[in-house]
């Protein structure tokens, strides 16, 4: 098994390597993709839409296709954005090979995806060798954008970070509930959950609180009782637990059941409406998560997109991928036009002078490393459903 994989991964980066050869394999020599013919601009989707994390890539999907639906109605002068879609089944491995083929082979002039941190950086380098820009529509991670501090010039994303999610659930548990004491249950094996626990225990502290604990599991886990057993040892007034759904959700159900009734918190990686059938409506509530947007929120423009979503979708309340999927759309057909094109060197520059495009999950302008200055949400569950609590300005 283990020599399976491995030979599964070469085989991906050997596929990475042909692409940047093929295609250009320097910044300063390549000439970018986009392929403009018939009418049409290809631009690229990948995403994860089967494996552990199937939820965000299929969220995303459905706000991308009402997105083109409206963008494809008068075009961009004259011409229709042509979606071209790939599965990266929740694997960074498949992630390369996404963006191989669809720089390669489709031609792209920009891809969407992925909805993780860790499958977007997968392919950053293939899409900065090739000149391509990317945009995560939900990988938080600091260091998506900018590694060892320097930027990734065709990287962009519609999010939030990371280390702001953290600061607003620890400035909601210290002002809002007004706690003391927090325990931290991270998943070790995640980037995004031990980034968010870094930034929250940062915070929280600041504010005078103490983390009384912090355990610890890893990603496809089923049995945490034993974590959340010592958890309520410490006796915390409150749980902070930053990680994705398909645990997070066994998470909640357990500690209900070992008596662990704090009030529990994380991001936006628990929004799924999976969540509710795993931990189940009585086990949620009490419970809150730091979001991008709430299809709650009073604002014309959010209440406008929700009432496209649910016409199209049989009156299924969009969520915060659908919503940041929706975005990113938008966010690149803007700058296609200003660009005048599907060139994609043409489109990043565009891309990285966006500044007050107005979207759905809020104003758009990017900072120096690319990253979105907007505002952040706290919903409550109550009785399952995600109800809006506050927005939280940057």
């Amino acid at each position: 098994m283990r020599k399976r994989k491995l030979a599964g991964v070469f085989a991906s980066f050997m596929l990475a390597a042909g692409v940047m050869a093929g295609c250009g394999s320097s910044t300063s020599t390549s000439s970018g993709g986009g392929d403009e013919k018939g009418g049409e601009i290809k631009i690229g989707a990948n995403l994860e839409l089967s494996g552990g994390v199937a939820s965000y890539g299929q969220s995303i999907k459905e706000g991308i296709d009402l997105a083109l639906e409206e963008i494809n109605k008068e075009g961009i002068d004259g011409k229709k954005l042509k979606l071209v879609v790939v599965d990266n089944k929740s694997e960074a491995p498949e992630a390369i090979n996404g963006a191989t083929k669809l720089i390669s082979q489709d031609k792209v002039s920009a891809i969407i995806g992925a909805a993780t941190s860790g499958n977007t950086k997968a392919q950053i380098e293939i899409a900065q060798s090739n000149n391509v820009p990317i945009i995560t529509p939900t990988g938080t991670a600091a260091d998506v954008t900018v590694k060892d501090g320097k930027l990734n010039d065709f990287v962009f994303r519609t999010c939030f970070i990371d280390p702001f999610q953290g600061t607003v659930a620890a400035n909601f548990a210290a002002k809002e509930l007004k706690v003391k004491t927090a325990a931290v249950f991270i998943d070790s094996s995640s980037d995004y959950s031990k980034g968010l626990a870094a930034s929250f225990k940062e915070k929280f502290e600041k504010e005078g609180g103490k983390v009384v604990t912090q355990e610890a599991y890893v990603a496809k886990d089923t049995d945490f009782h034993a974590q959340l057993t010592n958890i309520k040892g410490k006796n915390p007034e409150f749980v902070f637990v930053p990680g994705y759904y398909e645990e997070v959700g066994l998470i909640v159900k357990q500690a209900r059941e070992v008596g662990l009734d704090a009030p529990m918190m994380g991001a936006d990686g628990w929004d799924s409406p999976k969540l509710v059938e795993l931990a189940g409506k009585d086990a949620l509530n009490n419970t809150f998560i730091t979001n991008h947007y709430s299809s709650g929120d009073s604002d014309q423009k959010v209440q406008e997109f929700v009432k496209a979503f649910k016409a199209k979708y049989k009156d299924k309340s969009p969520d915060a991928f659908n919503a940041l999927g929706y975005d990113s759309a938008y966010f690149l057909a803007d700058a296609i036009k200003r660009a005048g094109g599907g060139d994609s060197k043409k489109i990043q520059k565009a891309l990285a002078e966006t500044s007050g495009l107005e979207l759905v999950t809020g104003q758009m302008k990017l900072d120096k490393d690319h990253n979105p200055i907007k505002s952040a949400v706290i919903l409550e569950y109550k009785d399952g459903e995600q109800t809006f609590k506050t927005k939280v300005n940057p």
